[in-house]
């Protein structure tokens, strides 16, 4: 049950005050003045403080500042009468919730408190998932302290216990399948299959039935029947990643099994129920998509209940020291070495325009702590070329762009994995700690033809 407390120095105030909120539900206290209010806002765990303005030697600014420095997860509303409009614009810059004028209704209040205590839970909950369990995996890959981030991480406390469908938007690079993967994972789906599939991976002729499943000789080759990943991820997550790769007439099979809960296997009639919720994402811009014919507008009215757009890295600079400290930690303890940053290379990455995303300042990271070779990473060896080991590292302003960088880092990752395990994508997706798919659809991306001979 929530707890309030009410600071006022006139008792009848308080006593209504009082009489409405319980009768709401809530747990209340109360405080006859401000100085009283100011230590049981400082000494309570109060979830919201509701205090007057004006009162005697200790104000509701008073009040606000006691509590918001010992209790900062306490929301605080500040009562102000006709003529202090100002001095509850103060309250707000100095971390009021909001401000409510007198005379008030009750309903007036009750919407107040409760949008308050709703912030409340919400940064509590945010603030405990971001510190106890940032080492699990639902959300030890989301990295940063940004707003952008935080809001990001609010959103999928409140989305993920919810059944909605989600659409994940933003450039290739910026974490869509890590947020489709901590949205399961905090939902009440989250000890149940989570399926992602590629759709630029798959080609046209195979898409529906790999997603659906098909009968027993319904085409060429279909020797055996076969279940589909729809069918893999019932009462699970599915996540279709690059959505806006689907032809029409896939987007309008499955814009019928998402509204009616139910599929059909190539070459049968027979529906079969499913029970999944369905996350989608794309790099691509879905309203011009439409607008040139290649996207179903209906498909997007329906996906689009719950919408995340993800920023770009160039758009979150202050998380670039947390993602750099992150990653540079992550591949010291793959690769067995000690490494660390050099002096200046976070105010150098500040002012670095990033055309790429996470993703690359991944690559980049990983790239330098394999190959520096004194155990000190400047600026230099993270823009460094990698297709060759003696070519002189890119000048920052010139010279080789950081998408080039990048592909020439994954090409030469990917083939050194692809050499090591004889040709077999499935283990050196495993060495890469990648899916097959994603290596599939990288080698494609950048023309590695290496053959699979297992």
């Amino acid at each position: 049950m929530p707890k309030i407390l009410i600071v006022d120095d006139q008792r009848n105030m308080r006593t209504t005050l009082a009489m409405m909120l319980r009768g709401a539900g809530y747990d209340v206290d109360e405080a006859q003045d401000g100085d009283e209010g100011a230590l049981k806002g400082t000494t309570g765990a109060f979830d919201l403080v509701l205090t007057d303005l004006r009162m005697g030697s200790k104000d509701g600014i008073d009040v606000l500042r006691a509590t918001k420095t010992a209790q900062p997860m306490t929301e605080v509303i500040v009562m102000t009468a006709f003529g202090t409009i100002e001095s509850a614009v103060t309250a707000m810059r100095l971390g009021a919730f909001d401000y409510i004028q007198k005379p008030f209704t009750e309903e007036e209040l009750l919407v107040k408190v409760g949008k308050a205590l709703d912030s409340r839970r919400l940064a509590g909950e945010v603030a405990l998932l971001t510190r106890e369990f940032k080492d699990r995996y639902k959300f030890e890959n989301i990295i940063g302290r940004s707003a952008a981030m935080r809001e990001i991480l609010g959103r999928i406390v409140r989305v993920a216990p919810t059944d909605a469908i989600v659409l994940i938007t933003g450039e290739s690079g910026t974490g869509k399948e890590l947020v489709a993967k901590a949205i399961h994972a905090n939902s009440k789906r989250g000890e149940r299959p989570f399926v992602p599939v590629n759709c630029a991976a798959i080609t046209e002729t195979l898409l529906e039935s790999e997603l659906f499943g098909h009968a027993k000789g319904a085409f060429t080759g279909a020797v055996t029947a076969r279940k589909g990943l729809f069918e893999e991820a019932d009462g699970g997550t599915f996540f279709f990643d690059e959505i806006a790769e689907t032809p029409l007439s896939f987007q309008a099979k499955l814009l019928r099994a998402i509204q009616e809960n139910e599929i059909r296997r190539v070459g049968e009639n027979k529906p079969i129920r499913v029970n999944v919720r369905v996350i989608a994402a794309t790099n691509q811009d879905l309203q011009k998509a439409i607008a040139e014919k290649r996207f179903r507008q209906d498909l997007y009215y329906r996906l689009n209940v719950a919408r995340f757009q993800l920023p770009a890295l160039r758009e979150r600079r202050e998380d670039i020291p947390e993602l750099l400290g992150y990653f540079v930690e992550k591949y010291k303890k793959k690769m067995g070495v000690d490494v660390r940053i050099q002096d200046g290379v976070l105010e150098q990455l500040a002012r670095y325009d990033f055309p790429g995303n996470v993703r690359e300042l991944e690559h980049m990271v990983e790239q330098a702590v394999a190959l520096v070779p004194n155990g000190i990473i400047t600026f230099d060896d993270l823009l460094a070329p990698t297709t060759s080991s003696s070519a002189p590292p890119a000048p920052p302003g010139g010279g080789r762009t950081l998408a080039e960088v990048v592909d020439g880092a994954e090409r030469q990752a990917i083939e050194a994995a692809l050499r090591e395990c004889d040709g077999s994508r499935e283990r050196a997706a495993e060495i890469l700690e990648i899916s097959p798919t994603t290596l599939w659809r990288k080698m494609t991306r950048l023309g590695i033809t290496y053959e699979t001979r297992s």
